[in-house]
C-alpha cells in the first residue's frame, strides 16, 4: 500500500465509529483502519505506537489522522483496536485504564486469546466488560504501515471470544466493525480459539509465516506451550519414521507417510 487512502461517503447517519484508535499501526491494525475508512464507517483515526517514524508514515499513507498517546486515545476513542504484541498489552491497557471513556469499547487482533483475556483482566479490573477479545484469521509476511491492506479481511473469518462481562452494545459494535471490513464473524470460547486447528490459512503456508513478526510468533508459541510441545513431538515422530524408511529403503512405509500427508493437504483445500 503506497498511496494515501481515499475517504468514502459516510452517509447522512454518520460513520459507525466516529473516532477509532489503533494501537500498533502495522499489518493488522493498519489494515483494520484502512478497511473501515474504505467502507466509510470511521470518522477520525488516532494512532498509538512506540515508533514515531512509523506513526508519521501512517499519517502520510492516510491510515491515521494523527498520532497520540495511549492516554489520549483512551479518552477520545469510541473503538480502540489493540494490534500490539501480547507481551506489551498489559502496559498499554494499564496506561489507558484511568483515562478510558465510559462508552469506549476495546478489542484486539491477537492470536493468543486466553493470555490476552488474562492480561486485560489484570490491567482493566472492573472495566473488563469494555474489552471484547477478537482474532482475525488473516495475515501476510509484511510488517509496518506499508503492509496495511484495506482488503486483508475481506472474506476471512474473525473469531470473537467474549468475556462474561461484555454487554450487547460492545459486542455489536465490534461485530459490525469487522463485518464492515468484509469479514465473517463467529463467537468462540477463548480457550478453544487457541487450538492449532483454528490457525487457518496461515498454517498452510509455513514459508510465508516464517517472514512474519518474530514478537507475535514468540507470544503464540509461549502462550500455547503445551499444544506446541505436543505438536513438535508429533512432527518429530513423523520425521523419525520418514528417516528410518529412507535409510532402510522401505518404499511402502514412505509411500504411506506421503499418502497421509497428501490426503491431509487435500482436506485443507476443501475447508
Amino acid at each position: 500500500m503506497n498511496d494515501a487512502l481515499p475517504s468514502s461517503d459516510q452517509g447522512a447517519a454518520g460513520p459507525l465509529i466516529p473516532v477509532l484508535a489503533v494501537v500498533g499501526v502495522g499489518l493488522i491494525g493498519g489494515s483494520f483502519a484502512a478497511a473501515l475508512r474504505q467502507a466509510g464507517q470511521v470518522g477520525k483515526v488516532l494512532g498509538v505506537g512506540r515508533n514515531a517514524q512509523s506513526l508519521e508514515r501512517a499519517v502520510v499513507l492516510g491510515l491515521i489522522d494523527e498520532a497520540v498517546t495511549a492516554e489520549a486515545a483512551a479518552a477520545q476513542a469510541d473503538l480502540i483496536m489493540l494490534a500490539t504484541p501480547v507481551g506489551g498489552l498489559t502496559n498499554v491497557l494499564s496506561q489507558m485504564r484511568t483515562h478510558l471513556s465510559p462508552h469506549a469499547v476495546l478489542t484486539d487482533g491477537g492470536s493468543t486469546k486466553a493470555e490476552v483475556v488474562e492480561a486485560a483482566r489484570d490491567a482493566l479490573g472492573d472495566r473488563i466488560g469494555q474489552f471484547v477479545p477478537g482474532h482475525p484469521i488473516a495475515g501476510a509476511e509484511r510488517t509496518g504501515p506499508e503492509a496495511a491492506d484495506a482488503d486483508l479481511y475481506r472474506g476471512r473469518t474473525v473469531i470473537l471470544t467474549p468475556v462474561p462481562e461484555n454487554g450487547a452494545a460492545a459486542m455489536a459494535l465490534v461485530r459490525q466493525a469487522w463485518q464492515a471490513c468484509g469479514a465473517h464473524v463467529i463467537d468462540m470460547d477463548a480457550a478453544a480459539a487457541t487450538r492449532l486447528e483454528l490457525a487457518g490459512s496461515g498454517f498452510r503456508d509455513f514459508p510465508r509465516i516464517a517472514a512474519g513478526s518474530p514478537e507475535m510468533w514468540r507470544d503464540i508459541f509461549l502462550s500455547n506451550r503445551d499444544a506446541m510441545l505436543a505438536e513438535l513431538a508429533a512432527v518429530r515422530g513423523v520425521l523419525d519414521r520418514a528417516e528410518r524408511a529412507i535409510a532402510d529403503g522401505d518404499g511402502e512405509a514412505l509411500l504411506t507417510l506421503l499418502d497421509t500427508a497428501a490426503r491431509a493437504r487435500r482436506g485443507w483445500r476443501k475447508e
